[in-house]
């Protein structure tokens, strides 16, 4: 009896996971060809520029594809990029049947791609597996479809909820399995967002530090996110280690609070500063810097920051997941709070949904959803 769709397609998003950490700005994709119910080639989008998960799968086998059935966790491209498109390679070598997880979230080539295996007489099934298609490119996909990336907020507390003692002292928190998971957060990552507190009381890189014997991130082929520094008054220094190299730091700033000697100093060593008004709130429009980022192509955003920034972020409705580290330790009354969230009545507080719970060497990690975001989806 033949396999379900279904099966194949999940093998397919296995393959899509090797790209995990390589692919962005790109989706990550990955592809089966099965032949008379056995699969004859496979293949996963490693990096933009390079091939695409089809064009592999149709080079990895050495049986003639023709007649086959290619399963694709998102539909193939009909348009010329960086390469060509997907969708004709597929036509090229006489398949007879793409399945696709889901539909290109792109606005602009949405569909065109099935249309065009439909039009060459290809049948066409999906989507198939959606929602774990889905889940492969959550950046992507928001990107595509609202102009912001996914936002990421990561935290680090005991388990009185605590971050920092009352002096600032944090490190550390959780374990080295925990601040391993961190790294590869980091690394799936397209931009790492800060505040100018974190920077000035730590003195960061926040780089991605991947260990040669980790058995799910290649150290060798990981990219280093852009990090972003958010500083009102432009008073970060130059030696802070989160500005080398240069050319991957960008300092968002209001251009009415800051001097230009900084500006000119910053600008001489290579690091890009960028000028935000301010919100309603008379701060930092966070939303206006996540637009700006989605439209420079980044899909997932880390924010790794203190109690302040976090806080305003979740106020502001930009937090789509928060992962928290809660380490087995107490800290104390007098320690710094997870987020400073200036709330005064039941009504006004901040419900989460706990999405996942799972042990990380002696540490706990947290997954949330705001509810916010379940009530938006039910609209």
């Amino acid at each position: 009896m033949p396999q379900p769709h279904s099966f194949w397609m999940s093998q397919a998003c296995q393959l899509a996971k090797k790209g995990f950490y390589t692919t962005h700005p790109n989706p990550r994709v990955g592809c089966v060809l099965v032949k008379e119910d056995e699969k004859i080639g496979e293949g996963f989008h490693l990096k933009t520029g390079e091939a695409h998960a089809e064009i592999n799968a149709l080079q990895s086998t050495s049986i003639d594809p023709a007649g086959a059935i290619a399963y694709v966790t998102l539909e193939p491209c009909s348009h010329q990029g960086k390469t060509g498109p997907c969708a004709q390679a597929l036509i090229d070598a006489k398949i007879a049947c793409v399945v696709y997880g889901m539909q290109d979230p792109n606005p602009a080539v949405s569909g065109n791609g099935l249309a065009t295996l439909r039009a060459a007489g290809i049948t066409v099934i999906g989507p198939v597996l959606e929602d774990e298609c889905a889940a492969l490119n959550k950046g992507f996909i928001k990107r595509m479809t609202e102009g912001l990336p996914f936002i990421r907020l990561k935290m680090a507390m005991s388990l009185d909820g605590r971050t920092a003692m009352e002096s600032g002292e944090s490190q550390w928190i959780t374990g080295t399995d925990a601040r391993m998971d961190v790294q590869r957060l980091r690394a799936q990552s397209d931009a790492i967002v800060t505040g100018i507190g974190t920077v000035l009381a730590d003195n960061p890189s926040m780089t991605v530090r991947i260990d040669s014997n980790d058995n799910m991130v290649d150290a060798k082929t990981v990219r280093q996110p852009r990090r972003i520094v958010l500083d009102t008054a432009l008073s970060i220094t130059p030696e802070s280690k989160i500005l080398y190299p240069a050319n991957q730091a960008t300092i968002f700033a209001l251009e009415d609070e800051i001097e230009a000697e900084h500006v000119t100093t910053l600008s001489k060593r290579g690091v890009e500063i960028s000028f935000v008004d301010r919100g309603e709130d008379g701060r930092m429009d966070l939303l206006c810097i996540m637009e700006q980022l989605a439209d420079e192509g980044i899909n997932e955003v880390l924010v790794e920051s203190g109690s302040e920034l976090a806080g305003n972020f979740l106020q502001q409705g930009l937090v789509d997941e928060v992962v928290v580290y809660m380490a087995p330790k107490l800290m104390g009354s007098l320690a710094r709070p997870l987020f400073q969230l200036p709330l005064e009545s039941m009504s006004e507080s901040v419900d989460l949904i706990i999405q996942s719970v799972r042990q990380v060497g002696q540490d706990l990690r947290i997954t949330f959803v705001p509810v916010y975001l379940d009530e938006a989806e039910e609209e």
